[in-house]
């Protein structure tokens, strides 16, 4: 099918199936039409786009002066496009699924303090088998710096317990070997044991449903959203562990290639985000903490008085 038919029939759907009104139909029409275009000018068809291609377009967008909030829309219209391509088996692969867009009013990444990270970890019910296995998921997360959809597509193979290695195959099914420590370890050997003790056949997939089905990234995040709203964390996000994990190892002192290797990350710009927000991290525990700069502000806030 062309480009054009394609979006037509996700339209199409989005009024006949789900019922949108003109307005949010003719929205979508708009957003769509500037995927249709990207994938004109490169001549291939809008299904056969690739995350790097999204990542281009969404880079050509902000070039073009659109408002960060504006893309942020852009981006939610192509993914939901995507879904609906790959539900309806147009696609085998989802490659706008946590497209990233600028974020407004900064552009560096949010991450998570060890505190809330310790907090996060706390809240899952441990004594039930979902609340042992999302433990686990939040410490594995955590402890390898994994993508969401790595997660849930890992293998009880794909852990070495002996060596403590997770391997993983990240973007472009690249495959990468990532330590992980003794506390990620320890929950999953309980979660695994539990399973057998309930009398699972533990292979294949590592976190599944209590009907034995593996997890998904939509029932993750909604596991995720139930605790983070206990401890407060409204904009904590699966990928915010990731964030918080290279940011970590960053402020206890590992080296940038690195974190590169362990994120997956193909350009060394990528994670030198990281630096960034320690850098700016550290200036701010500078003005709050050190005397001289104390003393510098509250003058400073004496004038404007």
């Amino acid at each position: 099918m062309s480009n054009r038919d394609l979006v037509r029939e996700h339209l199409t759907y989005l009024r006949v199936e789900k019922g949108l009104a003109k307005n949010s139909i003719n929205s979508y029409k708009r957003d769509l039409e500037k995927l249709q275009a990207f994938a004109n000018g490169k001549n291939i068809n809008i299904k056969d786009l690739e995350r790097s291609h999204l990542r281009e377009w969404i880079a050509n967008l902000s070039r073009q002066g659109l408002s960060p909030s504006s893309i942020a829309r852009i981006a939610a219209a192509a993914r939901g496009f995507y879904k609906f391509l790959l539900l309806d088996g147009h696609i085998k692969k989802h490659p706008a699924e946590d497209l990233q867009t600028p974020q407004k009013g900064s552009y560096l990444p949010n991450f998570m303090t060890e505190h809330q990270v310790e907090d996060l970890m706390n809240q899952p019910d441990i004594a039930t088998e979902t609340g042992l296995r999302d433990r686990a998921m939040m410490e594995i997360l955590y402890a390898a710096g994994l993508r969401v959809s790595e997660l849930v597509s890992l293998k009880v193979a794909d852990i070495d317990f002996n060596t403590g290695i997770v391997t993983c195959f990240g973007k472009g099914s690249k495959q990468r070997r990532v330590p992980v420590g003794k506390s990620a370890l320890q929950w999953l050997e309980k979660y695994l044991a539990h399973r057998r003790k309930q009398g699972q056949e533990v292979k294949d997939f590592l976190f599944v449903t209590t009907l034995e089905k593996p997890l998904t990234t939509e029932q993750f995040r909604e596991r995720l959203r139930l605790y983070r709203e206990n401890v407060g964390l409204d904009d904590v996000t699966p990928h915010t562990f990731r964030h918080s994990f290279a940011t970590h190892l960053i402020q206890h002192g590992a080296d940038t290639r690195s974190v590169q290797a362990m994120l997956g990350h193909s350009d060394i710009s990528t994670t030198q985000i990281y630096t960034h927000i320690t850098d700016a991290h550290l200036r701010k525990a500078y003005e709050r903490f050190h005397p001289r700069a104390r003393m510098a502000n509250q003058t400073s806030d004496e004038k404007e008085e």
